[in-house]
C-alpha cells in the first residue's frame, strides 16, 4: 500500500457544512516539505520503499519524490542490503531472508546529504490467513472479510491490503479491424478482458482480549449490480504482522485519513512514526518502517456462486450496435468496426462498447484459471 501525505498529518478540519470560505488552518511552512517514508522491510522477500515530500493541501499533482538518495536496510550487527532506485523516488532490494526477532531498520542519505534512519525493529513471523469468508446477505450484497490466528500466540496485531481482479466482456465482439485506410480480418480478441483494483483502505485487526487468539476484519463489500461479479471475480489478500507500535500508528494514520469530514469527526493528530532526522533531531518525518514477513491468500467467486436471482450487470447496457457505417469513422478511435454490414456499410459501435481494453486488459493473468 503506498501513501499520498499532503500535509494531513497537521492539518485541520477544511470547512464546516455551510460556510462560505473554506478555511486552511495556519501551518509551519516548513511542514510543506516533510521527508515521507512509505514501505516496510520484507524480511522473507523484497523490500520497496518509496520517499516524497508532503505538500500543500491546495498544491496540484502528486507528491514529489525524493530522488537519488542512498537506502538500505541495516541490521543491528551491521550487515546492510542495498535498495536500488527504479521508478523516481522508489527504492527496491533484492530478496531478503532475514529470521524472525533480528533487529533491524531502514537507514538513508538524500542526495542533499541529510541522514535519516528508522528505530531498530524486531523482525515478525506473519502466520498465514486463515480463510477469506465471504457472505452473501439478504440486503442483496456480498460481503468478504478476513480471518487470520497465531497458533503460538505471538501475533495480535493485524494489517491487511488486498487486490480485486474481475473477468468481463464487451457487448459485442468486433471481427473486422480498421488498419492502414481500409478493414481486414481481426485476430485479436478485443471483446474478452480482466480488470482490477488495489483499493488503499487501511484494513486493520487485533486478536488482543479476545478468545480465541483470532482477528477478523471486512474488506469489501459488492452489490447485486456490481459489473465485477458479472462473469468471475477473485479476491487477493496479503496480511502482515505488526508491533503494538506500528498497529497504533496505523490506526492514528486510518483516523486521519478515512475518519474526517463532518463536524463531529475528531481532529487530525500529528502522526508519530519511528523514522527521525539524524542530521537534525528536531526534524519532524513521516512514516513507521516496520519488518515482517507477507502472506497471502486468493479465493475466486463464479457467477454460478451467487444467487440466481441477482442480476447479470455487465456496465455494457447503455451500448448500441449501429450498421451504415463508412471508413472515415474509424479515422480517430472513437468508434470501431464490428464487422461488414449491408452492401456498402459496416456494423459498429464506441470503441467503448466494442474494445474492452478501454476498461481493463485483454492479457490473462497467470493465475486465472
Amino acid at each position: 500500500m503506498h501513501l499520498s501525505f499532503r500535509c494531513l498529518a497537521f492539518g485541520g478540519l477544511g470547512w464546516l457544512a455551510g460556510c462560505i470560505e473554506p478555511y486552511e488552518p495556519p501551518r509551519e511552512a516548513r511542514d510543506a516539505n516533510l521527508l515521507v517514508v512509505d514501505g516496510f522491510i520484507n524480511s522473507a522477500g523484497v523490500t520497496s520503499v518509496r520517499l516524497s515530500r508532503t505538500q500543500s493541501l491546495s498544491a496540484k499533482g502528486s507528491a514529489p519524490a525524493e530522488k537519488q538518495a542512498r537506502v538500505f536496510v541495516e541490521e543491528e550487527n551491521g550487515a546492510r542490503y542495498p535498495l536500488r532506485e527504479g521508478v523516481a523516488g522508489t527504492y527496491t532490494s533484492g530478496a531478503l531472508l532475514l529470521p524472525a526477532g533480528r533487529l533491524v531498520r531502514l537507514r538513508l542519505t538524500t542526495a542533499q546529504g541529510r541522514e535519516y534512519a528508522s528505530g531498530y525493529t524486531r523482525v515478525l513471523h506473519t502466520p498465514p490467513v486463515d480463510s477469506i469468508s465471504s457472505v452473501i446477505g439478504a440486503d442483496k450484497r456480498l460481503r468478504l472479510l478476513v480471518n487470520a490466528h497465531d497458533d503460538a500466540n505471538e501475533i495480535h496485531h493485524y494489517r491487511w491490503s488486498y487486490e480485486e481482479t474481475w473477468e468481463f466482456k464487451s457487448r459485442y465482439r468486433s471481427y473486422r479491424e480498421f488498419r492502414n485506410g481500409r478493414l481486414s480480418y481481426r485476430s485479436e480478441d478485443i471483446q474478452h478482458c480482466w480488470g482490477s483494483e488495489k483499493p488503499s483502505a487501511i484494513k486493520l485487526g487485533s486478536s488482543l482480549h479476545r478468545s480465541p487468539n483470532a482477528a477478523s476484519e471486512p474488506l469489501t463489500v459488492l452489490l447485486d449490480t456490481s459489473p465485477k461479479l458479472s462473469s468471475k471475480y477473485s479476491l487477493l489478500v496479503r496480511q502482515y504482522a505488526l508491533t503494538p507500535e506500528e498497529y497504533a500508528y496505523w490506526v492514528e494514520l486510518r483516523r486521519n485519513t478515512e475518519q474526517l469530514g463532518t463536524v463531529f469527526s475528531p481532529m487530525p493528530s500529528q502522526l508519530t512514526g519511528n523514522v527521525h532526522s539524524l542530521s537534525d533531531p528536531a526534524e519532524k518525518v513521516l512514516g513507521f518502517v516496520g519488518a515482517q514477513s507477507v502472506t497471502e491468500k486468493r479465493i475466486f467467486i463464479d457467477r454460478n456462486d451467487l444467487p440466481p436471482s441477482w442480476p447479470l450487470v455487465t456496465g455494457y447496457e447503455n451500448c448500441e450496435l449501429y450498421e451504415n457505417g463508412t471508413l472515415n469513422l474509424f479515422v480517430d478511435g472513437r468508434y470501431t468496426p464490428v464487422d461488414e454490414g449491408p452492401p456498402g456499410g459496416i456494423y459498429y459501435g464506441t470503441t467503448d462498447c466494442i474494445d474492452c481494453r478501454t476498461r481493463g486488459t485483454n492479457v490473462r493473468p497467470d493465475f486465472w484459471p
